[in-house]
């Protein structure tokens, strides 16, 4: 069996490893809720992957790792920060959603535009977070079609233009950065797997 990229950055990084194993502790239990239940970490596995594949640094990877403590588990920004240093925990920081704001495009707006602040490194990791849950929504289409559960209290089409703004602030900081030309690409995907859904149902 092949040894994954982020487990191959752990064996290097003890930095890497800490999150790893924070990650793997805080999300243990959980699981996503889109389509079947799934481990919940096997999101931030494959964000980090992403970032691995792209070369990035260990915290970025450590980063992509942690991105969904801050919403999702017990731990604060203070600990995160003494455990993991500034960066890691201002660019999750900066991915980490406001449920406070409760309209759903609204929530995501604010979070792109804090995560564009932040800097290129918070972009790279907020585009493999996107990737990752495109990619994630494709291989549920490809079985449920439009009635792929999101998670989320809104359809595919809402989901989608929400992504198609993430893409266009990811295009506007750096188009030419290989994880945001991924983006597109794997919208691009998911458009034709639905077109092709629609000629099949005319």
């Amino acid at each position: 069996m092949s040894v994954s990229r982020v487990e191959a950055a752990a064996e290097r990084s003890a930095l890497v490893r800490r999150a790893l194993d924070t990650a793997r502790e805080l999300h243990r239990g959980a699981v996503r809720d889109i389509g079947d239940e799934v481990p919940f970490i096997t999101h931030p596995l494959a964000v980090a992957e992403l970032l691995a594949e792209d070369g990035q640094s260990d915290e970025l990877i450590a980063a992509g790792l942690l991105h969904d403590t801050l919403e999702y588990t017990d731990l604060g920004l203070g600990p995160l920060r003494e455990r993991f240093g500034m960066k890691v925990a201002l660019i999750v920081c900066a991915l980490s959603e406001d449920f406070e704001i409760l309209d759903y495009e609204e929530r995501k707006h604010e979070v792109r535009e804090r995560v564009a602040e932040t800097g290129i490194e918070a972009l790279r990791v907020f585009a493999a977070d996107k990737i990752a849950n495109v990619i994630e929504t494709r291989d549920e289409y490809a079985l449920r079609q439009e009635d792929v559960e999101l998670g989320q209290s809104v359809d595919l089409d809402r989901q989608i233009l929400v992504w198609e703004f993430d893409m266009e602030v990811l295009m506007e900081a750096d188009e030419h950065e290989p994880l945001v030309k991924r983006l597109p690409e794997e919208l691009l995907g998911l458009w034709s797997q639905r077109s092709a859904d629609t000629r099949a149902d005319s």
